[in-house]
């Protein structure tokens, strides 16, 4: 009768211990938000656990051991983004892990001016550190296979949101940008750019300055008309925010003629013609003032001296000289010298 109760026991025990640990597999984070962890290639067994014990306070050690136990993880541990919450249960949590099913980054891409900027960007996004970014931006010989240069490499990166995941290597990611690249200029793009007598890349590159001379929308395609004016009749574009680019001195506010004198294919003043390329990421909506640009005869613009960040435009040289002169006496009564 004693050996009975005992088996009856141990059986209760063997019961209530396997309830407690399906309870546990299957009980669902209470939060519905993601709480993400980042696994690198150095994490062992007890630092996944931390992590993930971390933003799931519920999870206990024994059970993470059985489930890593059985399956093995300790031998397979796979770097990536993992969600450990939105509500997920704990087995979900660990097939995810032994899986190496990784949550992806959404990436959005910002306006960003030179490829120093991009690789700092990418390197906060992603496994791989700036410096292997930027290394792939000036390697001209990877590049070379998606038509590109370090000058023009900024022209795959279309403003836009993706979802990659966060181990891509950045070999990976330039050519999943080169696949959104080629989504975005579709036959349709690409033809209008052609009417325009333009490569997509050249459409960027003239993007790229409209989007530096002016952040109101509605007047982006005027300033497009006005530089596809003078690319017409092979006049300089005498561009301020390229003689910025130029000279790596984004602060200035005031271009005088000794920014001018810079000897650099950038420099619009001296160069006729497109910049070997973009100046920073233009956002789409740059890019379609572009291929839309206004139909009119302006050939000169300058800042308005209300500081609205418009522009007032001419068709004359005389005209913009007493545009100019105007802003040029508001620049001085505020006491702006650069």
């Amino acid at each position: 009768m004693e050996k009975k109760k005992q088996l009856y026991l141990l059986a209760l025990m063997a019961v209530s211990l396997i309830v407690v640990v399906l309870g546990a597999l299957f009980s669902s984070f209470a939060g519905k938000e993601p709480r993400i962890i980042f696994l690198d290639d150095d994490d062992t067994l007890d630092s996944v656990y931390t992590k993930t014990a971390m933003n799931r306070s519920f999870l206990a050690r024994p059970t993470f051991a059985l489930l890593s136990t059985l399956t093995g993880y300790g031998a397979h541990i796979r770097p990536g983004r993992y969600d450990v919450g939105s509500g997920t249960s704990t087995l979900q949590v660990f097939r995810s892990l032994r899986n190496g099913r990784q949550t992806p980054v959404r990436l959005t891409i910002p306006v960003l001016r030179t490829n120093r900027d991009l690789a700092e960007f990418l390197g906060k996004n992603f496994q791989a550190k700036t410096a292997d970014f930027e290394a792939i931006l000036q390697d001209s010989s990877i590049l070379a296979a998606y038509d590109k240069t370090p000058a023009t490499v900024m022209c795959l990166f279309v403003p836009n949101t993706y979802e990659i995941f966060w181990t891509s290597s950045p070999k990976a990611v330039i050519a999943r940008m080169h696949k959104e690249y080629q989504n975005f200029w579709n036959e349709k793009r690409t033809m209008e750019a052609k009417q325009l007598g333009l490569t997509p890349d050249q459409v960027t590159t003239v993007a790229s300055i409209v989007e530096q001379e002016t952040a109101y929308n509605p007047e982006k395609p005027m300033v497009a008309g006005m530089y596809l004016n003078r690319l017409k009749q092979n006049m300089p574009l005498q561009a301020d925010p390229t003689v910025k680019f130029a000279l790596g001195d984004f602060t200035l506010r005031r271009i005088l003629n000794q920014h001018l004198r810079i000897n650099s294919p950038y420099n619009t003043y001296k160069q006729k013609g497109l910049p070997p390329g973009p100046i920073c990421i233009p956002s789409v909506e740059s890019i379609n003032a572009v291929l839309h640009r206004a139909e009119h005869d302006y050939l000169y613009m300058c800042a308005k001296e209300d500081f609205s960040g418009s522009h007032n435009f001419a068709t004359t040289y005389a005209e913009h000289q007493k545009n100019a002169a105007k802003y040029t006496a508001a620049l001085n009564a505020r006491g702006i010298r650069s």
